[in-house]
């Protein structure tokens, strides 16, 4: 049965853009009244300018960490991806020669619109914290670090810096989405509707002084998708892709100088699990070229890891609830957190750690996995980012070159086992050596090559 409800039409006037709200509006003011809402850049072409931070070995000149969207309200989220700014520029310049269009003019605050369809909004938030809610769904909400966002993300911008803790309690509970909803339904919410809601200041200031008696959460994400995160294995919510990404020579953007990142000309020492890691970034499951096997390095560095001391975390960071402790819990606990109890360490490494690196890193993995299609065959496992010309050769005819070698001698002897080990081999060898020349179809990966012979 319908209910009627009587509204007050002056009222309803009153309402911003003069929308019809169902039910009756808190005696407050806006939220417009105390804070800004900034609209995201829009690239023109994300698949050519815009990539996962893990796809760089590093930051470069003309990059920019980028906020996008969340799934679920959280402190600190949404930072996976960067932009090439200076590629953007390029392409805005060719598109109106006339401008003189750099990065110090993005700092500048201009607002671009061009031919280009490269529009460079919100630069009145770079710098200043804020929050970043995304514009679909329940609008879950996340702290804006100061960085460029794209264009499915609203920055809420206190006018006083001093209101930030109240706006963050208010846009990250369900009331915001509620009172959004009240005046627009639309999936995707404009973000000028995000501040033409009711806003109690003095209300959220109270339940920020509760919340946050010692200020808002500061910067950090335990989570190594984000660009956050410092590396810490222990405190991860991934200690065991963690460690694989260390254990191949991967550092995080933000992760504090390491004696890990020495070359092997460095005659500094390396300490703790930093004299652990790998410098050609190649490491076989089976013990070749005179060293260990995966398995047991990957023990030795957790080992390590777990029993360095814990570095000092951000106020606010959440508590940390893995131990930091080494013994024969550990590994399986571990594995039972990543989703494998009762594994072997060496069987989760052969059989499900791609896989699960591929779904932590949304299909774009830096880690892969190199192997001839038999268990009991050659297992390598190589970071992406040290995997040039001089590493393919070495992973072609050093390790897969030993392997094959043991083969042969193990077939001379009479290991009928053997022969099918080493055919599979050789083709990986065969195959391996047609990628790093590069001929089509093979053309698959060539970085070592000019442009022109791309």
């Amino acid at each position: 049965m319908t209910q009627a409800m009587l509204l007050n039409q002056l009222a309803q006037l009153e309402n911003p853009d003069a929308k019809i709200v169902l039910g009756e509006n808190a005696n407050t003011g806006l939220l417009l009244q105390t804070a800004h809402s900034y609209k995201g850049i829009t690239s023109g072409d994300d698949p050519r300018f815009r990539r996962a931070y893990w796809e760089l070995p590093q930051m470069s000149d003309g990059w920019r960490y980028l906020q996008s969207t969340v799934d679920a309200t959280a402190a600190y989220g949404g930072l996976e991806a960067i932009l090439w700014f200076k590629a953007m520029n390029e392409k805005v310049s060719e598109v109106e020669e006339d401008e003189l269009l750099d990065i110090g003019d993005f700092q500048e605050r201009r607002e671009l619109q061009n031919k280009s369809g490269v529009y460079i909004r919100g630069t009145d938030t770079w710098g200043k914290p804020g929050v970043a809610v995304s514009q679909m769904r329940s609008l879950p909400a996340a702290m804006s670090v100061g960085a460029p966002f794209d264009t499915n993300t609203a920055v809420v911008l206190p006018k006083d810096p001093a209101h930030l803790p109240a706006i963050w309690c208010f846009c990250s509970s369900p009331e915001f989405n509620k009172a959004v909803r009240a005046i627009d339904q639309k999936l995707n919410v404009t973000n000028a509707t995000l501040v033409k809601v009711p806003f109690d200041l003095d209300h959220w200031q109270r339940v920020a002084d509760e919340r946050y008696p010692d200020g808002l959460p500061e910067p950090h994400s335990d989570d190594p998708t984000q660009w956050l995160f410092r590396g810490d294995i222990p405190s991860s919510t991934q200690p065991l892709h963690v460690a694989m990404a260390r254990l191949l020579g991967y550092a995080w953007p933000d992760q504090p100088p390491h004696p890990a990142a020495q070359t092997i000309s460095d005659p500094l020492p390396r300490r703790g699990e930093g004299e652990h890691v790998d410098l050609d970034g190649i490491v076989t499951l089976s013990p070749l070229v005179n060293q260990e096997g995966l398995a047991n390095r990957l023990r030795a560095l957790l080992q390590a890891a777990y029993e360095s001391p814990a570095p000092a975390r951000p106020k606010g960071a959440p508590e940390v609830t893995e131990p930091r402790v080494w013994d024969e819990t550990t590994l399986p606990r571990l594995l039972a957190r990543a989703g494998c109890p009762g594994m072997s360490l060496e069987d989760w490494l052969r059989d499900k750690f791609f896989e699960s690196h591929c779904k932590l890193f949304h299909q774009r993995p830096f880690l892969w996995h190199i192997w001839d299609g038999r268990k009991d065959a050659f297992h390598a496992f190589v970071n992406y980012h040290k995997l040039d010309r001089k590493n393919m050769e070495r992973l072609a005819h050093v390790y897969l070159g030993e392997w094959i070698e043991r083969q042969k001698a193990a077939s001379d002897s009479g290991d009928t086992t053997a022969d099918g080990r080493l055919v599979a081999a050789q083709e990986l060898q065969r195959k391996l050596e047609l990628i790093r020349l590069g001929e089509p179809p093979y053309d698959i990966f060539v970085r070592w090559k000019g442009l022109h012979e791309q």
